[in-house]
């Protein structure tokens, strides 16, 4: 497809908040939208397409999402516990996990745009599903949900950018593949034209466009600026997803447009990840099946033998983005999850299955760290003591606790702990903590699986319009999403809140494209009358 001389807007990135921007553009009244993304079509979705497809938002409970989802029989409603989640649990779950940071404003928008966007989204085709796979456990007859997310696209990140593909295409929206935007001039004048450079097949384009969309994702997949950011060993993470995502559009922003950066550039979404996957390319077929989220119902250790984190600390979707960080500051930047006989039916399939990962499974502890041992296991001896010291622990918490009815439930933090008045570890397990004393056992060895990096541009929360370094205001015509937004996510953030911001402030951000092109068309046509 030809690249045009001009447009009302262009969006750069092919995502689910480029995506977003691009229909809502279209929708608000542009007449021409432009998308293009460097990779080749075959790649479409940049890290998007590599989610599980879940969305952040408040909501009023069952009754106010059932409407949008299509795979609840009435049979299953019946047993569906899902509780309201309030915009002061969304607000107190962004500041307690992302460690009190986040930019008030951008954090309200978020918050109070969630459903209607949602909804938005529903309404462009984006086909929803309670998320009884990830956000669900079945106890005592009961489908229980938790963590504050309930919401996920049909087929994860495939089917949301198979999704927005249809919606871009049922408005119009002109797609370019394997163009990358090389190149960018801000307005001479607060009403003039964005002259952006587009290069294709190695020809340069020059195109003017009255709105600028920046979506083109993070730095993540850039070996060179992780480290320079993120820090030492970072270059050794595992690229999740897209391979495209190399941050060149923040330095042309920054060079080119004064752009401000904000946010925690050192901080990234990390999880642990299949220590057998390719390191530096996403897998378009397994996608987001490599993430290894079971390990709240076991145990992490690492090459050494020890323990690092607090497995049940909190909820798996409040520390899934941080632990891949830790994974990565141990020893050979590897690590093991152990599960045994109980619990292993409660881990899940499209991640655990054979056919995903290798399963390392043994009838006694010991067999099972001579096992570990062939996968890079160093101290075996220590492994098992680790395993058998927590057992301890866990043991004398129930006889402590023997006569307060407290019950293993992986659906609520339990308090089902490692901790008492006769054996406490200096590195505790705060809920769910089982003895891993039934075998058959099994272990996975994971690594730190890098998902995108938090730091970005500054941008006015009202239309997601970037903002001036020096001049602190807003810059005519440009505007910026997804990833490339900062000032959001610090440390950590809740699960969902990402595909949700993008959504959230892509469409905002379409919306002031369009109404700058819209206006500008409206006073060529007064002109116009003028002179008659």
């Amino acid at each position: 497809m030809s690249i045009p001389a001009s447009c009302d807007v262009i969006v750069v990135g092919s995502g689910n908040a480029g995506f977003s921007a691009a229909v809502s553009a279209a929708q608000s009244g542009a007449r021409r939208v432009v998308l293009v993304d460097k990779c080749p079509e075959d790649w479409v979705g940049g890290n998007s397409y590599f989610t599980a497809g879940a969305y952040r938002t408040v909501h009023q409970g069952l009754e106010d999402l059932l409407p949008l989802v299509n795979n609840v029989s009435w049979s299953q409603a019946e047993k569906i516990e899902l509780k309201p989640y309030t915009a002061d649990d969304f607000h107190n779950d962004l500041k307690n996990v992302c460690a009190g940071r986040p930019d008030p404003d951008l954090a309200s928008t978020l918050v109070s745009d969630s459903n209607e966007t949602i909804k938005w989204l529903a309404g462009n085709g984006i086909r929803f599903q309670l998320s009884f796979n990830r956000q669900a456990y079945e106890v005592d007859g009961k489908i229980k949900f938790w963590g504050g997310l309930s919401l996920k696209t049909q087929d994860g990140g495939k089917g949301l950018i198979a999704d927005h593909l249809a919606a871009a295409r049922r408005h119009s929206v002109q797609v370019i593949w394997s163009t990358a935007l090389v190149g960018i001039v801000p307005p001479a004048n607060p009403n003039g034209d964005v002259i952006v450079t587009l290069r294709r097949d190695g020809v340069d384009s020059k195109v003017s466009a009255r709105g600028v969309v920046f979506a083109a994702g993070g730095f993540e997949s850039n070996a060179q600026m992780r480290s320079q950011f993120l820090g030492p060993g970072w270059d050794m993470a595992m690229v999740r997803g897209t391979p495209y995502n190399t941050g060149e559009c923040f330095d042309m922003a920054i060079k080119s447009l004064d752009a401000k950066p904000v946010g925690n550039w050192s901080g990234c979404h990390a999880t642990a990840w299949d220590a057998n996957a390719n390191p530096h390319i996403g897998d378009r077929a397994a996608s987001n099946e490599y993430t290894k989220s079971g390990y709240p119902l076991g145990l992490m250790i690492n090459t050494e033998g020890k323990r690092f984190v607090d497995e049940g600390i909190d909820l798996r979707n409040y520390t899934y983005a941080k632990f891949g960080r830790a994974i990565l500051s141990q020893p050979d930047q590897t690590a093991f999850q152990v599960w045994d006989a109980q619990v292993s039916p409660w881990l899940r399939p499209e991640e655990y299955r054979e056919e995903r990962v290798e399963r390392i499974t043994a009838d006694s502890l010991e067999e099972l760290a001579d096992k570990c041992q062939a996968r890079g296991l160093h101290d075996r001896e220590t492994f098992v003591s680790t395993i058998r010291e927590y057992n301890d622990a866990v043991y004398a918490h129930r006889r402590e606790n023997s006569s307060r009815g407290l019950r293993w439930d992986p659906a609520v933090k339990d308090g089902l702990s490692t901790q008492s008045s006769s054996k406490r570890l200096a590195l505790p397990k705060t809920n769910w903590a089982l003895a891993l004393d039934q075998g058959p056992y099994l272990a996975v060895k994971v690594s730190c699986g890098i998902t995108f990096t938090f730091g970005g541009l500054k941008v006015d929360h009202q239309t997601a319009q970037l903002i001036g370094a020096t001049t602190g205001r807003p810059i005519p015509g440009v505007y910026c999403v997804g990833e490339m937004l900062g000032g959001l996510f610090y440390q950590n953030y809740p699960g969902g809140s990402g595909l949700t911001s993008g959504a959230v402030f892509g469409r905002r951000a379409g919306r002031a494209a369009a109404q700058r092109a819209t206006s500008h068309q409206e006073q060529d046509l007064t002109g116009t009358l003028s002179k008659l």
